[in-house]
């Protein structure tokens, strides 16, 4: 039913369901939608008689007046301009009686109406300027005939220009008309169009029920969908293409409850015939009832500009602070002075106060800051801070978060495994899955790989290299892991993805403030839990395998390089469970960048298995060996740009040399061979600056090289040089880290695709400068940054799912898609957003809409949306990085100062090929005596004690070598040392002696 009792629509024909609209003259500036969530604002009232009290309270402006006539009192809004143009009045009023209301302007009142209010009216007045006015006002009368109080509200007020709809009889006051519905067990027209949807039996598609109007033409310009919808599930409405390749143009998902009006715009740039108005409703597995009246699409509409919530105005990490490291927050305020801020305890006690630091304007954000320092606080405990009228998120001070964060970003990596059934007993019922792509294409089943999997079709393949490339062969690329919120599987995103994670776990053989277990085994969830391996371990495993297989077959073009790609043939829509995935699978051409990828993560891994199984790692280093000399042998095979428009992203990169350092990197820390070294010398990389302050990417990987050098035990001989290249790098990122007001480690550009990631591989840079040098500055700058991710930001959102008051939850996913079902979740915790993005050549339909004019401050450029690809994805690589900086945090020991109280010498005394004579001096460098005492450290690779070892009880899991003291040398004073040896077993990879030693689980110096 048509609610709006004030509707006029200029210039608009209705011919058919098929319009054809002029364009309605052009207008510009206007007044943007009041709600008075805020107060009144500019908004004011008068009264020439009698007394008109006023409030805002209510969230609109309300008046009781007793002025003698209706023109005596009025509430009002001026100075603001109209040029000469179409536009639309609209307001919601409450009364009982008659509100008259003008526009006025220079020229004379461009509306002089009035509006029969019985409870609640909506006023949508059109209207003409026929000069350019530089001060227009508006004005609703509200005063009573003398006789009584007259009571009136006014609320969304709003001026635009106007435009012309496209939808005939969307209030449904004629019937159903040339609506259809689909799926559906009934439909009824009563008011509204209500349909009763019939629950699925498994979660399915939102197109398998439908409400649509169909065969639209649509000119260019700008629309606004607008409708009023009610029912307890989400419902997808969107205008788009009914067809291939079912473009949307617009769309809105919400769950309306009992009656939202619901809102989008777009823009479509040409002619578009055969469109359609959808509202989605299908896929849910409970029975439920959608009704939808007042259905609007404008040409020529705009929305009030997006504004999103905020909530409180102090900012702070909503997970909380370790308890010796910094404490910042930042205030968004007006004030240019100084402002009082106190810390209180959870009881509400005020245990520090002081004042703000006035900052100026965060270009990122478009907002004048403040900083809060509450450092000097380390009393453990949930805490608020206030300042300037507002409290902010409660948040703990000495959090011990982080520790489950590490396992919560790393049990990520199993729920987005392929090719396996995701097991409740590990990850319980809500995330339980039936394996995804496991089949072949001839098997008759929904899925259409990854058992046999054919490349590209020729002609596919011309329209993106330029030449009909293809094959005639399959592959058995069962297994890997989901890329990101699609069921592509990519060589050079799962390289980053597995390298972090792979390096993840060498940081606790090479680090001071590594702890000893955290990631052994038995301390994930997933399957191969206590088989003897470090549970990272057999997570990057499954990876591994899946780059391996994607490998080209001996005998064939390419053979020993690696397919770039695997993903489905056309794009699939929200929410797809991945057994339920019905498209064909292709494998795309091979790249230099995959092979190399592939070499790299092959020969690190190697190293990092041996000590666990030595025939897989015999396996990884033969395939990295095969594939570093494959891209030598085509070393300019790369994936194009074009091919990311059917069904995958392109990953596309024509730049390698920093992909060849870095396999070269991981093949020379692997077999110390002189070969690799000479490479490494002579690459252009290796003068070249790795560490841009806009952060190391998946194309971008002369970092992970050279901090794996810097970091990892060998002999090679430029080492010096490229630690020194580590820490400038990050004394580059810490200076643009310090320099930002709500103090993140990323520059004012660097608010990109991913931008979250950016942050989080700074992060990984400067931690690892930390554990180089000791420094704080790098430590506190990783901590700092960990705030702005968790909430401290301009949106006031933690982008880490489950950490936090108001985190990410919406991510965009085909299987994590509880906005669009029921029956499916939302991310597990742990899951990082991809962030805010204001590279708006790159953005989709969901922030477009939101932004028409592209005018977001960058750090605004986000929204917790599913169809949000472009700020709100998830991804493998993205994961990965949270994983290694949660696991870097949770080492730090709420960031107590390193105190290193003992020293090692370790002192090779002679070597022959099958073994080496060690001897080892610890020195007690504290004030205290030990009683009893337990040297620890981890080999590089597959080095090992022998059965001669002397004055210590030996013993060695892994690469893991633990020397406990005999009764007789345990007690060692302050400055005493004490000598222990063995034989040692070199093992067949690079034998670089050990780094980094702890005495009782507290590190040492090498000496």
């Amino acid at each position: 039913m048509t609610t709006t009792l004030l509707r006029r629509i200029a210039a608009a024909t209705v011919a058919a369901l098929a319009l054809t609209a002029t364009a309605a003259a052009s207008a510009s500036a206007d007044l943007p939608e009041e709600d008075f969530a805020a107060g009144a604002g500019a908004w004011w009232h008068y009264s020439n008689s009698g007394t008109t009290t006023a409030t805002t309270d209510a969230g609109a402006y309300c008046t009781v007046s007793t002025a003698a006539s209706p023109w005596d009192a009025g509430i009002g809004r001026n100075g603001f301009p109209l040029s000469a143009g179409d536009y639309v009045l609209t307001a919601d009023l409450t009364a009982d009686g008659t509100v008259p209301f003008q526009v006025q302007t220079a020229a004379g009142n461009a509306v002089d109406s009035s509006i029969a209010v019985d409870g609640t009216a909506s006023i949508e007045q059109t209207f003409t300027v026929t000069e350019d006015e530089a001060s227009a006002q508006v004005l609703f009368f509200v005063g009573s005939d003398g006789s009584a109080e007259n009571s009136v509200c006014v609320d969304n007020v709003a001026i635009q220009a106007a435009g012309t709809e496209l939808i005939p009889d969307g209030g449904f006051d004629e019937g159903q008309g040339a609506w259809f519905t689909s799926g559906v067990a009934s439909t009824t027209v009563a008011d509204s169009l209500c349909v009763e949807i019939p629950a699925a039996s498994a979660p399915g598609n939102p197109w398998d029920a439908i409400v649509g109007l169909n065969d639209l033409t649509l000119p260019p310009g700008d629309y606004v969908l607008a409708f009023d919808a009610s029912g307890t599930q989400s419902v997808r409405g969107l205008v788009g293409l009914p067809a291939a390749p079912f473009t949307v143009f617009g769309e809105v998902v919400e769950t309306p409850g009992d009656g939202t009006r619901l809102r989008t715009a777009f823009t479509i740039d040409e002619e578009t015939t055969g469109a359609q108005v959808a509202f989605q409703v299908g896929g849910k597995t409970t029975d439920w009832t959608f009704c939808v009246d007042n259905v609007s699409l404008m040409l020529g509409g705009s929305l009030p500009p997006y504004s999103p919530e905020t909530g409180p105005r102090v900012r702070v990490n909503q997970v909380g602070y370790l308890t010796h490291g910094p404490k910042e927050a930042t205030l968004v305020t007006a004030a240019e002075d100084p402002v009082a801020w106190d810390l209180a305890a959870e009881g509400g006690s005020t245990v520090a106060s002081g004042t703000t630091t006035p900052l100026g304007e965060d270009a990122s954000a478009g907002l004048t800051v403040h900083g809060i320092d509450f450092s000097d606080v380390t009393e453990p405990g949930t805490y608020t801070l206030s300042a300037d009228g507002e409290t902010s998120y409660a948040f703990e001070i000495g959090t011990e978060a982080y520790a489950t964060l590490r396992t919560d970003a790393l049990n990520y990596f199993y729920l987005a495994r392929s090719g396996i059934d995701i097991d409740a007993a590990i990850v319980g019922d809500d995330y339980a899955r039936e394996a995804g792509h496991v089949s072949s294409p001839s098997d008759g089943t929904t899925n259409k790989g990854d058992l046999d999997v054919p490349c590209q079709n020729a002609a596919d393949a011309e329209a993106v290299y330029g030449e009909p490339w293809t094959c005639d062969y399959t592959l058995d690329v069962v297994g890997g892991w989901y890329d990101a919120g699609d069921h592509g599987k990519y060589v050079v995103n799962g390289g980053i993805a597995t390298a972090q994670l792979l390096g993840t776990f060498e940081r606790s053989k090479t680090a001071a403030t590594a702890r000893a277990g955290a990631l052994a085994d038995g301390t994930l969830a997933v399957p191969e839990s206590d088989n003897g391996v470090p549970d990272v371990l057999d997570e990057a495993r499954w990876e591994l395998e899946f780059m391996m297989a994607m490998q080209v077959p001996d005998g064939e073009q390419y053979a020993g390089m690696v397919h770039h790609k695997i993903h489905d043939d056309g794009w699939t829509g929200l929410p797809l469970l991945p057994a339920a995935d019905p498209q064909v699978r292709e494998l795309h051409r091979p790249s230099t960048a995959a092979t190399l990828n592939l070499a790299a993560t092959a020969a690190q891994g190697a190293r990092l298995w041996a000590p666990y199984d030595g025939e897989f790692a015999a396996t990884l280093l033969a395939t990295a060996r095969d594939t570093w000399a494959a891209a030598l042998a085509t070393p300019d095979l790369y994936a194009p740009a074009a091919d990311g428009a059917d069904g995958g992203g392109p990953y596309d990169d024509d730049d390698v040399s920093d992909e060849f350092y870095w396999a070269a990197a991981e093949l020379f820390l692997t077999t110390g061979e002189a070969e690799f070294e000479d490479y490494l010398l002579s690459s252009p990389v290796a003068g070249a600056d790795s560490f841009p302050v806009g952060g190391f990417s998946w194309d971008s990987l002369g970092a992970i090289a050279k901090m794996d050098l810097a970091t990892v035990p060998n002999d090679f001989e430029a080492r010096d040089a490229v630690t020194a290249q580590v820490v400038a790098g990050a004394e580059g990122i810490l200076a643009e880290q310090q320099a930002q007001e709500f103090g993140l480690a990323l520059p004012d550009d660097g608010f990109v695709w991913g931008s979250n990631a950016s942050v989080l591989n700074n992060q990984v840079v400067l931690a690892t400068a930390f554990d180089l040098t000791g420094e704080g500055d790098f430590a506190d700058a990783v901590v700092e940054s960990m705030d702005y991710l968790l909430g401290r930001n301009a949106l006031n959102v933690s982008y880490v799912t489950g950490y936090g008051d108001v985190t990410s939850e919406n991510q965009h996913s085909r299987w994590f898609a509880a906005q669009l079902s029921d029956a499916l979740p939302h991310p597990p915790a742990g899951s990082v957003s991809g962030g805010p993005n204001a590279d708006v050549g790159t953005w989709d339909p969901t922030i477009s809409g939101l932004y028409p004019d592209d005018d977001c401050a960058p750090q605004f450029c986000y929204v917790d949306h599913i169809q949000s690809w472009a700020t709100n994805e998830i991804t493998v690589n993205w994961n990965s990085a949270l994983s290694w900086v949660a696991s870097w945090l949770a080492d730090q020991e709420q960031a107590a100062p390193v105190v290193e109280a003992c020293e090692v010498e370790y002192i090779v005394h002679g070597s022959w090929p099958a073994g080496y004579t060690t001897q080892i001096w610890i020195t007690n460098t504290s004030t205290a005596p030990t009683a009893g005492w337990e040297l620890t450290w981890s080999y590089p690779a597959d080095d090992a004690v022998g059965r001669q070892a002397w004055s210590a009880a030996w013993s060695q899991d892994g690469a893991t070598v633990t020397a406990s003291s005999l009764p007789w040398n345990g007690r060692l004073a302050a400055g005493q040392r004490t000598t222990i040896g063995f034989v040692g077993e070199p093992g067949t990879l690079a034998d670089a002696p050990p780094e980094q030693f702890w005495l009782n689980g507290e590190p040492c110096t090498t000496g």
